[in-house]
C-alpha cells in the first residue's frame, strides 16, 4: 500500500486527468495508480493524501469516519470573538447544516509559504488567521462558514488530515513525500 503527502499549490487542479488551462496532479505526482482522498479545490492550498489502498482511501475522505481536517484559513475583517463562537455551532448554508466544529483565531503562522500569486490586500481592511478543525468536508465548506459570519476566506490551507500533517511532515507547495502506510 502507498500513501503520499502532497502539499498541492493554489491554482492546481486535485484531478489527474489533464484540465485545459490549469495543473493537476499529473505534473507533480508520477506514481502510477494511486488516488487522492479527498480534494481540494483549485484555490485552495495545502495537504492532499494519495492511496492505491481503495479502503484508506475511502475511510479518509468518507464523511462516516469523520476523520478530522484541520485548515488554517485568512480571513478578510477582525475575527470576533463572537464570529469564531458562531462558527463552532452548527450552521445553515442552504443545502446542508454543518456539524460542530472547533474554530479558534491564531496568529499568522510563521512557516506558513508565500503565496503565488500573493492575496489582494486592501490597506483600510485587517486580516485575520483561524485554524478550523473539521469533521465532514463538503464543497467549499469551510469558504461558505466564513462568509455565513462576515468573514470572507482570502486564503485557505489545509494542514492536516487526521494524524497526517504539515507540521509534522513539512513540505513546501508541490512537494510530496512517500510514507509507511
Amino acid at each position: 500500500m502507498k500513501l503520499i503527502l502532497f502539499n498541492k499549490p493554489f491554482d492546481v487542479m486535485c484531478q489527474f486527468s489533464s484540465h485545459p488551462t490549469r495543473e493537476t496532479l499529473a505534473n507533480y505526482i508520477k506514481t502510477p495508480n494511486v488516488y487522492p482522498a479527498g480534494r481540494l479545490d483549485a484555490d485552495s492550498e495545502g495537504l492532499v493524501l494519495l492511496t492505491d489502498d481503495g479502503k484508506l482511501q475511502h475511510k479518509i475522505s468518507h464523511p462516516n469516519w469523520k476523520e478530522a481536517k484541520t485548515y488554517l484559513v485568512q480571513v478578510e475583517g477582525d475575527a470576533t470573538s463572537e464570529q469564531i463562537a458562531h462558527l463552532t455551532q452548527p450552521l445553515d448554508l442552504g443545502d446542508f447544516t454543518t456539524l460542530p466544529c472547533k474554530a479558534m483565531r491564531i496568529a499568522e503562522p510563521e512557516w506558513i509559504w508565500q503565496r503565488n500569486p500573493p492575496i489582494r490586500e486592501r490597506a483600510n481592511i485587517p486580516t485575520s488567521w483561524l485554524c478550523i478543525i473539521l469533521s465532514e468536508g463538503k464543497n467549499r465548506q469551510v469558504r461558505r462558514m466564513t462568509a455565513a459570519v462576515g468573514l470572507p476566506t482570502l486564503r485557505l490551507i489545509r494542514s492536516g488530515i487526521g494524524e497526517y500533517s504539515l507540521a509534522s511532515h513539512p513540505l513546501l507547495p508541490g512537494e510530496s513525500m512517500e510514507i509507511a502506510g
